[in-house]
């Protein structure tokens, strides 16, 4: 490996995941971040160096959640967003965008969640409209609207 990796892998790879868990009752689960502790998301994460989205996207599933990719969908969808700027320091210096990739986690029923208290302080499951409204991200409040299912019948 060159010295030039070897630098660059110091950092954090400007590529992520994000997966918008849903039930098929009109639920999506929302995620409270330790830090900062008004940051509402679905489960998010980096890819690691040489890792694919969709390995990374199971990967986050498993670790922010405890719930196996079974049924997991990707959307073939990723958007570029700026980073935050509380953020920045973990990325390579001069760079401000990061590309997201979009999966969904369809359940049947709300599950029991098995978060890292290092990451999460709290989850909910709440409806899609109050999911919107949490969602601190505007990348993640969008995914919402645009492929969780509108199931006005539970509110």
């Amino acid at each position: 490996m060159t010295q030039a990796m070897d630098e660059k892998k110091k950092y954090k790879r400007p590529e992520s995941v994000l997966v918008v868990i849903y039930s098929k009752t009109g639920r999506v689960l929302m995620m409270q971040r330790v830090f900062p502790e008004d940051f509402w998301q679905s489960v998010t994460g980096s890819l690691e160096w040489g890792e694919s989205a969709e390995q990374a996207a199971i990967r986050e599933l498993k670790e922010e959640t405890g719930l196996d990719a079974d049924g997991l969908i990707n959307c073939q969808f990723s958007q570029q967003f700026e980073i935050y700027s509380i953020w920045r320091d973990r990325y390579q210096p001069g760079i401000m965008h990061n590309q997201e990739h979009v999966f969904l986690m369809p359940l049947e029923s709300c599950e029991e969640i098995q978060f890292d208290p290092r990451e999460h302080s709290k989850t909910q499951w709440v409806s899609r409209e109050a999911a919107i409204q949490m969602a601190t991200s505007h990348t993640n409040r969008e995914a919402i609207l645009r492929w969780v299912p509108d199931n006005k019948s539970n509110p």
